[in-house]
C-alpha cells in the first residue's frame, strides 16, 4: 500500500458539522484537532462498518435497493482509491469518519448524505477500534508463535547443552540450554492467551450507539454485529461510547509481551559478552563501531530492550489519558489511537526480527560446557545428598557452606576437598555428586530440566505449534 496523501490544514468550513457554527474553525485548531494523520489506518474498518450500517438500513426502509447499492460500490471505490495511494485525505474533515463520508457524498449523490442516520462517529470510532484490535491480535499471535517456534528450534538443537543457570547473576544449578529456550516460549504462551483473552472481551459490536443514547431510529443491531464478526452487541450505549478497555487490554498484553523479548534481549546481550561467550549473534543481526574495528554488537537485543519503554510508556499514555474523564465522549479519547497504533507496530516489528536473531544465532557449546563443568553448581546436590542420608537440610546446609568456605580459603576446587575431613557425614559416597550427567539425570521432577524432561517438553511444545 502507498503512503496516503494528506492536504495541508487550511481554513474551511465542515458542512458535516458547521450549521450550528458561524465562523469557521481557526487553521491551527484544525491542526490541532485533526486526527486524520493518524486514523486513516482505519479506514478498512471503517467501510466495513458503513457498508454494515447501510444494509442494515435498507432493511428497516431507510434505503432504496438502488441507494443501498450505490453506497455499497461507492465505499468499495475509495477503499480501493486508499489502497493504491490515489485518495487525498483531507485535514479540514478531521478524521477517518468524514473523509470517507464526504467523498462519498461527492461520488454518489444524496444517497451518501442518508448514510450517518442513526449512527454518530463515537459509535464509529468505537467499532473502528474494535475491529482494528481484533485483527491486530490475529497477527500478532501468529508473530508470537513465529518466535516460539524459532525459539524452540533452537531448544531441540541444545537439548543437552549444559550451561550454569544463575540467580542474582550469580551461578546457582545446571540447567540446559534447551531448558533455558522452553522458558521463553512458556512467557510467549502467556502472552499469547492475554491476547486471545482481550480479544474475546472485545468483540462485541457498539454500533447503534449513537452519539451516548442510541438513536430513535432503531436499526438491527444484531445483524449488523453477524455481518461485521463480533460474538454480540453491546447493552448499555455510555459505556459502549465511553469505554476503552479494549485499547487499554491490548497495550498491556503488548507492553508485557515487549517486557518478555526485553528479558530474552538481556540474556542473550549477555550471553555474547566475552566473559560468558556462551553464543555469537550473525554478522546480519549486529552492528560495528564506527571507531573500534574488533566490536560486534547487539543492537538488536538493545533496541528491544530500549523500545520495551515506548510499548510501556504507550500503556501509561492511555490509562492517564481516561482516569479523570466523566461518561460518555470526550476529545481526549483521540488521543487513544497513536499509543495503540505506535504499540502493535513496534511489537510486529520486534517479533519479526528478533525471529531470524534466534533462528541464526550460535551457541558455543565447548564454553557453555566449560562454565558448567564449575563444581560449585553442584553445592546444592551435595546438601541434597546429606538428606537423603539422614541429615536435616538445615544442617546439611550449613555442612555444606563450610565446605564451600574451605574451597574459597584454600583455592581447591569443591569436589576435590576432603570432605570426611570436614565432617564425617559426607562420607566416601559425596565425590559421586560432581557429575552433571548424573545431576541432570537426576532432576526429574515435572519442570525440572532432566533430558528426558526437556526433550518430552520440546515433543509437547512441537506438538502444539504444529
Amino acid at each position: 500500500m502507498r503512503v496516503p496523501r494528506h492536504e495541508g490544514a487550511v481554513n474551511r468550513s465542515n458542512t458535516m458539522w458547521k450549521g450550528r457554527f458561524t465562523q469557521d474553525t481557526s487553521s491551527l485548531v484544525q491542526q490541532f484537532g485533526e486526527s486524520i494523520s493518524y486514523d486513516w489506518r482505519l479506514y478498512a474498518h471503517d467501510i466495513a462498518g458503513s457498508v454494515a450500517h447501510a444494509r442494515a438500513q435498507h432493511s428497516a426502509g431507510l434505503l432504496t435497493g438502488e441507494e443501498f447499492t450505490a453506497i455499497e460500490s461507492g465505499l468499495r471505490g475509495i477503499e480501493a482509491d486508499i489502497v493504491s495511494g490515489s485518495f487525498e485525505f483531507k485535514t479540514s474533515l478531521e478524521d477517518i469518519h468524514m473523509n470517507i463520508e464526504a467523498e462519498l457524498t461527492k461520488r454518489i449523490g444524496s444517497a451518501g448524505a442518508k448514510l450517518h442516520t442513526a449512527r454518530s462517529r463515537n459509535d464509529q470510532v468505537a467499532t473502528d477500534t474494535r475491529l482494528y484490535c481484533r485483527a491486530e491480535i490475529d497477527g500478532l499471535l501468529d508473530c508470537i508463535t513465529g518466535l516460539q517456534k524459532a525459539l524452540l528450534s533452537r531448544a531441540e538443537v541444545h537439548a543437552g547443552t549444559v550451561i550454569p543457570g544463575y540467580t542474582h547473576l550469580q551461578r546457582g544449578q545446571p540447567v540446559t540450554v534447551g531448558h533455558h529456550f522452553l522458558a521463553y516460549v512458556e512467557m510467549l504462551e502467556r502472552d499469547k492467551s492475554r491476547l486471545s483473552d482481550a480479544r474475546k472481551r472485545l468483540n462485541i459490536s457498539p454500533l447503534g450507539s449513537g452519539a451516548l443514547a442510541g438513536s430513535t431510529i432503531n436499526l438491527d443491531r444484531s445483524a449488523i454485529a453477524d455481518e461485521l464478526g463480533f460474538d454480540g452487541i453491546t447493552h448499555n450505549s455510555m459505556d459502549a461510547i465511553a469505554d476503552r478497555d479494549h485499547i487499554a487490554e491490548l497495550l498491556f498484553g503488548i507492553a508485557l509481551c515487549g517486557v518478555h523479548l526485553s528479558r530474552l534481549s538481556e540474556d542473550l546481550i549477555l550471553w555474547c559478552t566475552a566473559e560468558f561467550a556462551f553464543a555469537a549473534l550473525s554478522d546480519a543481526h549486529t552492528t560495528g563501531s564506527s571507531l573500534m574495528p574488533q566490536k560486534k554488537n547487539p543492537d538488536v537485543c538493545e533496541l528491544t530492550r530500549g523500545k520495551t519503554g515506548r510499548l510501556v510508556g504507550n500503556l501509561l499514555n492511555l490509562l492517564i489519558a481516561l482516569k479523570g474523564l466523566p461518561l460518555t465522549y470526550n476529545r481526549d479519547l483521540q488521543e487513544d489511537k497513536p499509543p495503540l497504533f505506535d504499540s502493535v507496530d513496534t511489537l510486529r516489528l520486534i517479533l519479526a526480527v528478533n525471529t531470524e536473531l534466534v533462528a541464526a544465532m550460535e551457541i558455543h557449546e565447548g564454553n557453555c560446557r566449560r562454565a558448567a563443568a564449575d563444581p560449585m553448581l553442584l553445592a546444592t546436590d551435595l546438601a541434597d545428598d546429606l538428606v537423603q542420608h539422614g541429615v536435616p537440610f538445615r544442617h546439611a546446609h550449613e555442612l555444606v557452606g563450610k565446605a564451600v568456605a574451605e574451597a574459597i580459603r584454600t583455592g581447591t576446587p569443591l569436589d576435590q576437598l576432603d570432605l570426611a575431613r570436614i565432617d564425617p557425614a559426607f562420607g566416601s559416597r559425596a565425590k559421586e555428586v560432581f557429575s552433571l550427567e548424573r545431576a541432570l539425570a537426576s532432576r526429574t521432577n515435572l519442570g525440572s530440566p532432566s533430558m528426558a524432561n526437556v526433550r518430552a517438553e520440546i515433543a509437547r511444545w512441537q506438538a502444539i505449534l504444529g
